[in-house]
C-alpha cells in the first residue's frame, strides 16, 4: 500500500522557541564529537591499528584500522533516511536525542574494549560494530541539529545561528590537535601505544553528559507534527523536492571534498613535502582554529549580505587562489608556508561552507527539511569524504604531480558552483 503524503505545509507559529548559548551548544555538539572522533582516529590510527589488527605487517594493521574507521561511512546514509525522516515526523528534540546516544555508545566501546590480545577476534569485532553505529547517528544528527538552529534562529540571524555547525567542526579540530601535540610531548612511545590513544577518546566523551542534559530540554522547531510514516516522508521529499536534493548533494560533495583535503594537510606534509612531524602537525591546529573563525564570520556575513553572495564569491575565490597556494608550498616546504596556505584554503572553503548549509536548509520546507539535508549530506560525505584522502593520495603517486590536490578541488568546485547557482534561496518557512 502506498502511505498517504501530506501535501499541504505546516503553519509556521509567528512566536518560535529560541534557543540560548547552552541550548546551541548542545545542539552543535553531536556534530562537534564526529570531527573530534575523525581526527582522533586519524591521528592515532597506528596505534588502534596494533591494538585491534595485529599483523606481521606494520602497513597492514594500519590499512585495516583506517579500513575499519571507514565501514562507519557506509551506514550514514541508512542513519540519514531513518533519522531524518523522524526528526521531520516526531520533531528535532527526539531525533537528537537519538543520535548523543547512539555516538556516546559507539565512543565508549572503542575506549573501553580491550585488545586483541586480550579477548582476540572480539577486539576488532566490536570496534566494526561500534563504527557502524556510528555512522547510523551522524547519518541523522547533521539534518535534525541544523534544522533546530535555522529555525530556532531570530529573524535576520540565520547565517549566525547555522554558522555553529561548522564553529563546532573547527573547535573540535582544535581540539584534536592540541590534545595530540599534547600528548606526543607528555607521554612516551610505548605509554601511548598502550593506553595513551585512548585518552582523547575518553575526553570527547566529557562533552556527551552536558550534551544529553540540555538536549532534553531543548525547544522543539517542528510546531505541526504529523502522523504519516517515514516512508511518507521520504515519498513526499523524493516527489517535490527532487531538484533542491541533486542540487544540495553537488553542492555538499564540493564542500566535502575541500573540507577533507584540508584535513589532509597534516598527512600531505609529512609525505609529499617531508616535513617533520613535529612541524606537519601545526596544520591540524591551524585547520581546526580557521574553521572556527571563518564559520563565525561567515555567518555575520550570510546575515548582512545574503547567503548567496558569501556563498559563490569564496568558491570562486578557492578556485583561483588554491593552485598558486599548493605551488608555494610545494616550492618552500617550511613552516610558516604550510601554515599560511593552510590557514588560507580552510578560511576561504568555511566562509563558503557555512553560508552554503544556510542556504541548502533553508530551500528544504520544514516537513522534510531534517531528511532532505540529511540525506543530502550524507550521500556526499559517504561517497566523498570516505575518498577524497585516498583520490589525493593515487592522484600524488601516480602522477607524481604535488599539485593533485588542488586540481582536485577545482574539478569539484566548479560542478558545485554551478549548482549553487541554481539552487532556490529559502523555501519560504
Amino acid at each position: 500500500m502506498t502511505p498517504s503524503v501530506a501535501t499541504s505545509l505546516p503553519v509556521t507559529d509567528p512566536v518560535m522557541p529560541r534557543l540560548d548559548r547552552w541550548g546551541l551548544a548542545a545542539t552543535v555538539s553531536g556534530n562537534a564529537l564526529e570531527f573530534y572522533d575523525f581526527i582522533a582516529y586519524s591521528t592515532f590510527a597506528v596505534y588502534i591499528g596494533r591494538n585491534f589488527f595485529p599483523a606481521a605487517d606494520a602497513l597492514a594493521s594500519l590499512l585495516l584500522s583506517l579500513a575499519t574507521f571507514g565501514i562507519g561511512f557506509l551506514t550514514r546514509p541508512l542513519g540519514a533516511l531513518l533519522i531524518g525522516a523522524y526528526a521531520d515526523r516526531a520533531g528535532r528534540r527526539p531525533a537528537l536525542l537519538l543520535t548523543i546516544g547512539l555516538m556516546t555508545s559507539g565512543t565508549v566501546a572503542l575506549v573501553l574494549t580491550p585488545s586483541y590480545a586480550r579477548i582476540g577476534l572480539a577486539a576488532p569485532i566490536i570496534l566494526a560494530l561500534a563504527r557502524l553505529v556510528q555512522g547510523v547517528a551522524l547519518g541523522g544528527e547533521v539534518g535534525a541539529s541544523t534544522a533546530l538552529l535555522l529555525e530556532a534562529a531570530p529573524m535576520g540571524r540565520r547565517g549566525r545561528f547555522v554558522s555553529w555547525q561548522g564553529a563546532s567542526q573547527g573547535a573540535a579540530v582544535l581540539a584534536a590537535g592540541l590534545f595530540g601535540f599534547g600528548l606526543s610531548l607528555l607521554l612516551t612511545a610505548e605509554q601511548m601505544g598502550d593506553w595513551g590513544w585512548r585518552v582523547p577518546f575518553a575526553l570527547g566523551l566529557a562533552i556527551v553528559p552536558v550534551g544529553l542534559y540540555v538536549r532534553r530540554r531543548l525547544p522543539e522547531t517542528l510546531l505541526v507534527r504529523g502522523s504519516r510514516g517515514g516512508g511518507a516522508v521520504l515519498l513526499l521529499l523524493w516527489r517535490q523536492q527532487r531538484r533542491q536534493l541533486l542540487l544540495a548533494m553537488l553542492i555538499l560533495m564540493s564542500l566535502t571534498i575541500s573540507t577533507y583535503v584540508n584535513n589532509y594537510m597534516t598527512t600531505y606534509a609529512l609525505t609529499s613535502l617531508g616535513m617533520p612531524a613535529s612541524q606537519a602537525l601545526f596544520a591540524t591546529i591551524v585547520n581546526g582554529l580557521m574553521m572556527l573563525a571563518g564559520s563565525v564570520l561567515a555567518g555575520r556575513l550570510a546575515d548582512h549580505f545574503g547567503c548567496r553572495a558569501v556563498m559563490v564569491l569564496p568558491r570562486v575565490a578557492l578556485i583561483l587562489l588554491i593552485c598558486p597556494a599548493f605551488l608555494l608550498l610545494v616550492k618552500f616546504p617550511r613552516p610558516f608556508e604550510l601554515m599560511t596556505v593552510t590557514a588560507l584554503v580552510t578560511a576561504i572553503s568555511s566562509l563558503s561552507g557555512t553560508a552554503a548549509l544556510t542556504t541548502i536548509t533553508s530551500a528544504f520546507p520544514s516537513e522534510v527539511r531534517s531528511c532532505g539535508l540529511a540525506v543530502a549530506y550524507a550521500a556526499a560525505v559517504s561517497l566523498f569524504g570516505s575518498t577524497t584522502q585516498l583520490i589525493v593520495a593515487w592522484l600524488i603517486g601516480t602522477t607524481g604531480d604535488r599539485l593533485a590536490p588542488a586540481y582536485y578541488v577545482i574539478a569539484t568546485s566548479i560542478v558545485g558552483l554551478w549548482a549553487m547557482l541554481r539552487l532556490p534561496q529559502d523555501s519560504g518557512n
